[in-house]
């Protein structure tokens, strides 16, 4: 390596499962990741809450201090991995105000204070990268800001959470409940001890707050993201999945509108297996992004972990220390388009419907007079008896949320309904 590279110094706040891998594999491959950054790295100070030991990490880096990090006027990137809102958001704009390039995976405090963050790396004059908050080791986020920029991205469809596309994939393969298989989860560090920001979607919400922001070129925020999660999603609905050759999975959906609006919204999606996201199994995520010229691509990998997002983490890195040691800067946020949000309500797509009602005549012409009184169109109905009663199944054509909305309180005022049991969005053509 040349004695003439400069020389460029990292600090990093946080030093759990991630920062600790980023710290390991930072110290093992320092040279070669130097030869591809056109700059000697060096990490040389590491911010954490308690002085625990870690294994393979040098004591002396260690510090509580997380001031002195981001203050540190020979620290020039600081990357994040802490987590939570503050004291990151705090900590991030000290080190832009210091001229400190930033690369965080912190997909929480992106989603709800990207732009305040973006603002001020854009005027500070330093990067803030960000390719581990999404998708761990899939570069969705490079490949939408620089491959796809000069294209009209339509639409992204994500399974951007391993927790539940784990317990979606056991439900459907093994015929487990739901309980079951989050408890299997936990034990296998797939879920967290509380588990409620995986499976209720809030993970999977600002994630996808952040893909929206970047196809749409606007600021979106997880408050405007629709979230429901799969605690509602039961055996039952597996199995009529499944008999209609279909497969459940938890999407972060964000698409341009007729109106020119975004829609953005995660919550759970019966697919036909022949949709490339229906074959995404276990842990792994995937990102199917549509395009006016490219057309459809599909990104595919592991979503978490310490290795796949420490990959990310560094592929940052190398790209920041370049911008650095030539003293320029990367891609920075796009929000010149400022679109509106579509209300959730005006919102179409197609339904599954499955409810028990009573099993006499007539009870399929008086339902299906209730769809059309709020103008859905049924693509298919099935019928089953159960007893007393019957398990009805109905698949929608395509209508507004808010008129699906009031056809299910029609529904559950009916006398021969006993009750709605589920209502899943459809997406791709099911059987």
């Amino acid at each position: 390596m040349s004695a003439e590279l400069k020389t460029i110094s990292i600090g990093m706040l946080g030093c759990g499962v991630v920062g600790s891998q980023v710290a390991r594999l930072l110290q093992s491959d320092e040279q070669e990741l130097s030869e591809r950054s056109g700059a000697l790295l060096v990490l040389k100070k590491i911010g954490v809450r308690s002085n625990a030991a870690r294994e393979g990490i040098n004591p002396s880096m260690i510090t509580t201090d997380l001031n002195s990090i981001v203050n540190d006027p020979e620290i020039n990137i600081v990357i994040e991995v802490m987590g939570g809102i503050e004291p990151a958001r705090t900590l991030i704009l000290e080190a832009i105000k210091n001229k400190k390039s930033v690369i965080t995976a912190n997909k929480a405090l992106l989603a709800t204070h990207g732009h305040e963050l973006f603002n001020a790396a854009d005027a500070a004059k330093v990067d803030l990268y960000y390719e581990a908050a999404v998708a761990g080791a899939i570069p969705i986020i490079r490949s939408m800001r620089e491959s796809l920029a000069g294209d009209q991205i339509t639409r992204v469809m994500g399974i951007v959470n391993g927790t539940t596309n784990y317990i979606l994939t056991k439900m459907h393969e093994e015929g487990r409940a739901f309980n079951d298989v989050l408890k299997e989860a936990q034990s296998l560090g797939y879920a967290e001890a509380d588990p409620t920001a995986d499976i209720e979607g809030h993970d999977a919400a600002a994630k996808a707050a952040l893909l929206a922001s970047l196809a749409f070129h606007s600021t979106v925020t997880i408050d405007e993201v629709y979230c429901e999660g799969i605690t509602g999603i039961s055996i039952d609905d597996v199995n009529a999945a499944k008999a209609m050759g279909s497969v459940i999975k938890l999407l972060a959906i964000a698409e341009l509108t007729v109106k020119d609006e975004i829609s953005v919204r995660v919550h759970p999606v019966m697919l036909p297996n022949s949709h490339p996201l229906a074959s995404v199994r276990n842990a792994f995520n995937a990102v199917y992004v549509e395009s006016e010229a490219a057309g459809q691509l599909m990104f595919y990998g592991r979503g978490a972990g310490g290795a796949p997002t420490a990959s990310a983490i560094l592929g940052d890195l190398v790209a920041v220390t370049r911008h650095r040691a030539y003293s320029t800067v990367g891609y920075g946020e796009s929000d010149y388009a400022d679109l509106d949000i579509a209300p959730v309500g005006d919102v179409k797509s197609q339904f599954f419907v499955r409810l028990h009602v009573a099993d006499k005549s007539g009870v399929l012409a008086a339902i299906a007079q209730v769809f059309a009184s709020e103008k859905i169109s049924i693509q298919t109905v099935r019928q089953a008896g159960l007893g007393s009663d019957a398990e009805l199944v109905v698949v929608t054509h395509a209508a507004t949320e808010s008129s699906l909305k009031g056809c299910i309180k029609k529904l559950t005022d009916m006398d021969i309904v006993s009750k709605v049991e589920s209502v899943i969005r459809v997406e791709g053509v099911v059987a």
